[in-house]
């Protein structure tokens, strides 16, 4: 459960949609009323959505697998950087690199080239460099941190992807796709929330709406975090009563053994 009410959804203008003239059709089921050329969301079918979306965070985390979060719109950018960032998953705030998932061995090279420079800053190497070379370096690092950075512990595909504004970010909702990877997006009035395996209709341009939705989304994924976390150390307490026991029943063996090799030599 998501923990979002009704009455929060409201404060925070969830529920206000994009002009009757730019509406997407496919919409239609998430609408509740027209108000002054203006499509209002229904927000019982949002708060139904994130609950769902939410579930499927949850038990994604609790896996151990990564979700990549993707918002370079300018009011989601700073709002997405700082609450994934809280969870520990990998997001683009920057620009959508054509490729990146699609051709996920090419985006892992960039990050190796990006560990690369920053070993040459270690090892005394960087000082063997000329003034032109370690300038150039330099420059590539600081391109490849604002490309790859937050997403440079990303070994491998993501298990799903979460989109603010899928029109925006076309490219990487076509990608997530075609590699069947599951994709949650919140959808506006002038998306196609039939392209999203978990659509959350909501108001994908204000600060707040965008705030309120991560805010839920990020909160499941911290709860499936502590549940691995809990799950793990029972596991390693179980592990440890069982080398115990059978430390002791070992040591009960031994001692017999060496009781009857005394009687026998009575």
């Amino acid at each position: 459960m998501s923990k979002v009410t009704f009455e929060n959804l409201l404060e925070a203008g969830v529920h206000f949609g994009h002009m009757k003239r730019k509406w997407n059709p496919a919409m239609a089921p998430y609408i509740f009323e027209e108000k002054k050329g203006i499509h209002i969301i229904d927000l019982n079918k949002t708060i139904a959505h994130l609950d769902q979306a939410c579930a499927a965070m949850k038990q994604i985390a609790k896996s151990g697998k990564k979700v990549l979060f993707v918002a370079t719109k300018k009011q989601a950018k700073d709002i997405v950087a700082q609450k994934v960032g809280e969870v520990n998953m990998p997001f683009v705030t920057e620009r959508w690199t054509g490729g990146m998932l699609t051709n996920f061995q090419t985006t892992r090279k960039s990050i190796r080239k990006m560990a690369t420079i920053d070993k040459m800053q270690s090892d005394g190497t960087w000082a063997t460099l000329n003034k032109r070379e370690r300038l150039f370096k330099t420059r590539q690092r600081e391109k490849l941190e604002k490309n790859f950075g937050s997403i440079a512990d990303m070994t491998r595909q993501p298990a799903a992807i979460f989109i603010v504004d899928i029109l925006k970010e076309h490219i990487a909702l076509a990608e997530a796709r075609r590699l069947n990877i599951p994709t949650f997006a919140m959808v506006d009035t002038n998306s196609n929330p039939k392209a999203v395996d978990f659509p959350i209709p909501a108001n994908d341009d204000a600060t707040k709406s965008i705030s309120i939705i991560l805010d839920a989304i990020c909160g499941s994924i911290k709860e499936g975090l502590e549940e691995r976390k809990n799950t793990k150390g029972a596991d390693k307490d179980e592990e440890g009563e069982v080398a115990v026991e059978k430390k002791s029943a070992k040591a009960e063996v031994v001692a017999e053994g060496e009781a009857s090799t005394e009687e026998n030599n009575d």
